[in-house]
């Protein structure tokens, strides 16, 4: 991501890069992100110029994806599931990441780092994870495939590509309905944790902008941004 940065002002075009060995690797909230060797984490650079709710959007096309590939490399597209808003999930556990940094004026994106990281080869231990997170698996002990952060790429940048294709192509509807179809938990309770506080619902659908909708209590609320809890 600090590359993607240092890198958005001498790019021509749309780039990605792919950190071999990361030191200083970060999650959503500036947290720390484990990132032992033989993991994967790389970041697709874009300079897409729109405003930032439709550049959020290629979060969606980065987690389809991650899905699309994982389930190739494995064999098995039903252990995939898809945790709103930016996680990937292996047999319920926390495969992949996605984080999205942007920069821009005047209501326009003017470049977009997509990082991702995946546990390819190693999860990080359960005491460095937060209270209440979806436990960790890695891609190796979970299915036995073992593949090289370089190939692993290979599959995933073309899988992007399509993605991002019909985002642009289509708009955001297709791309609702197929993570819709991979969403970990619809149609049960879950926990949205915001700034704000706490709400728990029936999760039921995405909204038109790709927000959360809970069926609560006191009615239907729309989550736009939170960290969210089975």
């Amino acid at each position: 991501m600090a590359e993607a940065v240092r890198l958005a002002p001498l790019m021509a075009g749309p780039a990605w890069i792919l950190a071999l060995r990361q030191t200083a690797g970060r999650g959503r909230r500036g947290r720390a992100w484990a990132d032992p060797p033989g993991n994967f984490a790389a970041t697709a650079l874009m300079f897409p110029a729109c405003p930032p709710g439709q550049a959020a959007l290629r979060s969606f096309a980065a987690a389809l994806a991650l899905a699309d590939t994982l389930a190739g490399v494995s064999g098995a597209p039903a252990r995939i599931a898809l945790k709103w808003p930016n996680d990937v999930l292996l047999d319920g556990g926390k495969v992949a990441g996605i984080l999205l940094e942007s920069a821009g004026a005047g209501g326009r994106v003017a470049h977009l780092a997509v990082g991702i990281g995946v546990n390819l080869a190693e999860a990080p231990p359960a005491a460095v994870l937060e209270d209440g997170a979806a436990p960790a698996v890695a891609v190796a002990t979970a299915t036995g495939v073992r593949i090289a952060p370089g190939d692993f790429l290979d599959r995933l940048a073309p899988a992007f590509a399509r993605w991002e294709g019909r985002l642009a192509a289509e708009g955001f509807g297709p791309l609702r309905a197929a993570w819709l179809a991979r969403a970990a938990r619809i149609g049960q309770t879950v926990t949205a944790r915001t700034g704000a506080g706490s709400v728990t619902g029936r999760f039921t659908t995405l909204d038109e902008g790709g927000a959360l909708v809970l069926d609560t209590p006191a009615g239907r609320r729309v989550i736009a941004a939170a960290e969210v809890h089975f």
